[in-house]
Order: structure tokens, then sequence, then C-alpha cells
């Protein structure tokens, strides 16, 4: 109140207004919820997209299996987060924000996981550790703290639209999954035609809430936990990823893939032909265990030094 005096001082009535004005909007704007979600948690935005998981997931570097560990956390995530909309859909902090026919994932999940792991999958799966601690979070948020359910659901919602588009052409082309949308029914929003105008909706919604400046720095600070809630899965989505990455080269550290028979066997003479014969069981391909070798230094040095005296031996013929 102080400023505003001070800087008004001396000036009539209508100075005051038109001075006033472009303030008074560029305050409006820094105190819309939108705003300050999309600047107070830009940092941890950041730090989510530059996480292990993510940047091999967006350069196509993913593995069914860890696919299928990721849409089982999201699962669990979708059910929990859904299951508190729906508990507070008519909350004053939150029913602007209810759009179950436009945005609710947990349906598309459930097509997913059963694609996936077949129709006995919920036998299958269960919530990780990182997951469940996210879990845990919302639902004490909307069973407690309903007012900070938004920045769970602007969290998780408005990337969805954004940069999970861009994934769902990843995990297609990456997997080689069908065309038709099975294993990616979670990035279809069917009942969204136009996201960018859609997510102008969401925003104007927000800050059309009647919140004070408190609550709304509480949104961000609840905001940003839930990107720490994000990280943690992809931290442990990194470790899973490493497990079944020496799982698949048999606890070898030689890098050369394993011929599982997921691949082109045409690649692989010796394992078309044992395949054929059906002994491939138990079997390790010659040219894979070869290169193994050729990569131990004792070995490296004896073939060194038989190239040496091979060539010497050449020279003395030509001279």
């Amino acid at each position: 109140m102080s400023v505003e005096l001070e800087t008004s001082e001396g000036l009539d009535e209508s100075e005051k207004k038109s001075s006033g004005a472009p303030e008074e909007e560029s305050h409006a704007r820094t105190t819309d919820l939108s705003e300050l979600l999309k600047e107070g948690t830009k940092e941890a935005h950041d730090r989510a997209e530059n996480t292990q998981f993510v940047k091999d997931f967006l350069k196509g570097n993913i593995k069914k299996e860890l696919f299928k560990l990721a849409t089982t956390a999201l699962y669990f995530t979708y059910s929990a987060l859904e299951e508190e909309m729906e508990r507070n859909k008519d909350h004053p902090a939150f029913a602007p924000l209810y759009f179950p026919l436009e945005l609710h994932r947990k349906e598309a999940l459930t097509k997913d996981m059963k694609y996936f792991f077949g129709e006995n999958w919920e036998e299958q799966v269960q919530c990780s550790e990182a997951s469940q601690k996210y879990v845990d979070r919302i639902h004490h948020v909307g069973q407690h703290q309903p007012e900070l359910l938004v920045a769970h659901a602007y969290t998780r919602y408005m990337g969805d639209l954004s940069g999970g588009q861009v994934l769902k052409k990843v995990a297609q082309r990456a997997l080689k999954l069908p065309s038709t949308g099975e294993g990616i029914q979670f990035y279809l929003f069917e009942n969204v035609d136009n996201a960018q105008q859609f997510k102008q909706l969401y925003r104007a919604r927000m800050n059309a809430l009647d919140l004070d400046l408190k609550t709304k720095m509480r949104i961000v600070e609840e905001a940003n936990r839930a990107f720490e809630y994000n990280m943690q899965v992809f931290t442990e989505l990194d470790q899973a990823g490493s497990t079944l990455a020496r799982e698949t080269t048999g606890g070898l550290a030689d890098g050369f893939p394993l011929h599982d028979g997921n691949g082109d066997v045409q690649k692989c003479p010796y394992y078309a032909a044992m395949q054929d014969k059906g002994t491939l069981e138990g079997g390790s391909c010659p040219f894979r265990t070869a290169m193994a070798l050729l990569r131990t230094p004792s070995l490296q040095l004896i073939l060194a030094a038989s190239v040496a005296v091979a060539a010497g031996l050449l020279a003395s013929y030509y001279l």
C-alpha cells in the first residue's frame, strides 16, 4: 500500500488511473496462478526433462519391458489422482478444473495394461516404491488439503497434453507399436479437439479460482513437490533399465547384445541354425563370444605379436 501511495503522489485522479492501469495489469498477471506455476516450477521442470530416463526416451532408447514398467507407474499414479479428483469434484478450490471426459487417463491406461500384460494384468503388477510415495502424497492432499490438488492435476495433465504427445510418437516408433494406437492409449485425448485451446481454457479456469496469494504459493510449492516425485519415479526406472540391460547381456560387460529371438535372426546365421535344430537354449553365439574374447587385453597382445611376426615373414619373402 505504501508503495502505491508513493508512486501516485502529486497526480490528479485521471493521471492516477491512467498511470496505475499498466501496473495493475502487470500485477494481475504476476499473481495469476498459471503464471506463478509456470515461473515457480521452471527449474524443477527443466531438471525433470534432463533426467536420464527422459533423455533416453526422447532419443527412442527404450525397451518394451521398461516402457511397461513406466506404464504401470502411470496407472497407479492416475488411479490415485482421479480418485481424489472425484472425491473433490464439488470443492470450490477444484471444481472448475474437473474435466473427467476430456482428461481422465485411468481407463486409457487400463487398456494399455491389458495390451502389454494380458487380461490378467492386475495379478502381474504392483506399485513400485517410488510410485507408492507419489500415490500416498496424492491421497493425503485429496483428503486433507484439497486446495493443493490442482498442483498435481496441473503437473500431470498439462504435461500430457504438451510433451506427452512427443513421447507418444517416439514410443510408437521405437517399440514398433501398432499404428491403431494399442499400447499408447494413455497419450490419446480423443475428447480434446485442440490441445492448445484446451490448455488455455484450463489455465483460465485456474486463474479464476478464488484463492489468496498465500494459497497460490502453497500450490506452487506442491507442484514442485510433484515434480520431485516424478523424478524419483524416473530414477527408479533408470535403475530398472540398468538391471534389464545386465540381464539381457547375461551379466557380461562386453556390450554386445544377446540374440534372444526378438531381433532379425537372419543377421545371425548361428542363431538361425540353432533355432532350426531346436538346440538354441543354453547356447552362445560364437561370433559374440569371439568378439568378447577379442576385447581381452592379453589376447589382443598375442594377436598383435602374431600380426607383427606374419608381417615380418611376408616382408622377408618379398625381399
